[in-house]
């Protein structure tokens, strides 16, 4: 470990490492050392099925189980999949996972414009707050293979401390709705439990490492002007008059 990092760490003892480009690490989904000398323990998460159909056993239900993979994948001690239909069972299930205390619940289903789609709607009902960047980037990310991915009106958001999120009904939204997550997931769950992270650029600790920088570079600079002046007698000098000292060269 460089100085930089090594310095960095004994800042943020605490904080888990994750790779920014893919989401996974050794500790990605896995809550931050609370210093006991414990094994860190992985954050429970819940996949959650809105589907009629599915729910009758008319069809199988494959959203699901990717879910179950997916959230492995980022370290996550996935449950699940829960099938039920879409509407009120969807809020119930919610409720009780807000309440069984899971860090993390994806649903998939019933997210579309159709009249028996009501998952954002029951989903709205538990949430304390919503976080609108994370559907914005899912439906973005489905974007760039389908148009109709902009129907999908999945929501976001924390109820208690548990980070909820609706995916699309089809396989393939479930893909895409996982490669956005992959790389933001574990990070906002840390975040909803309390961890820390290094300050962002433009923030008021970045900016004060800053300042702090540049305080120390004019100091160096003010430094090597003195002995530059230092080393050449003959140089002139402000006399307080602001010209030069009479008979110095110029």
């Amino acid at each position: 470990m460089s100085g930089p990092e090594q310095r960095e760490a004994e800042r943020h003892p605490h904080t888990h490492s994750t790779d920014p480009g893919t989401g996974s690490g050794p500790s990605a989904g896995t809550r931050a050392d609370d210093g006991s000398g414990r094994p860190a323990q992985p954050y429970r998460a819940l996949a959650v099925t809105a589907s009629n159909r599915a729910s009758a056993g008319v069809y199988a239900d494959k959203g699901g189980p990717l879910l179950v993979e997916g959230l492995r994948a980022m370290g996550f001690a996935a449950e699940g999949p829960r099938v039920v239909p879409d509407g009120e069972p969807v809020r119930e299930v919610l409720e009780e996972a807000v309440e069984a205390g899971y860090a993390v619940v994806l649903t998939t289903g019933g997210t579309g414009i159709s009249p028996t789609d009501r998952t954002p709607e029951v989903t709205r009902a538990v949430l304390d707050y919503e976080i609108p960047g994370i559907p914005e980037a899912i439906r973005a990310e489905g974007l760039t293979k389908v148009p109709t991915a902009a129907l999908s009106r999945g929501v976001a958001g924390v109820a208690g401390r548990t980070l909820v999120v609706n995916l699309p009904g089809s396989t393939g939204g479930v893909k895409d709705g996982l490669a956005v997550l992959t790389r933001l997931l574990p990070h906002a769950v840390d975040q909803v439990h309390g961890g820390d992270h290094p300050a962002e650029p433009g923030s008021a600790g970045h900016q004060a490492g800053h300042q702090s920088a540049g305080h120390q570079s004019d100091s160096r600079r003010n430094s090597r002007s003195e002995s530059r002046s230092e080393s050449r007698p003959e140089s002139r000098s402000d006399d307080g008059s602001g010209g030069p000292r009479g008979g110095d060269p110029r």
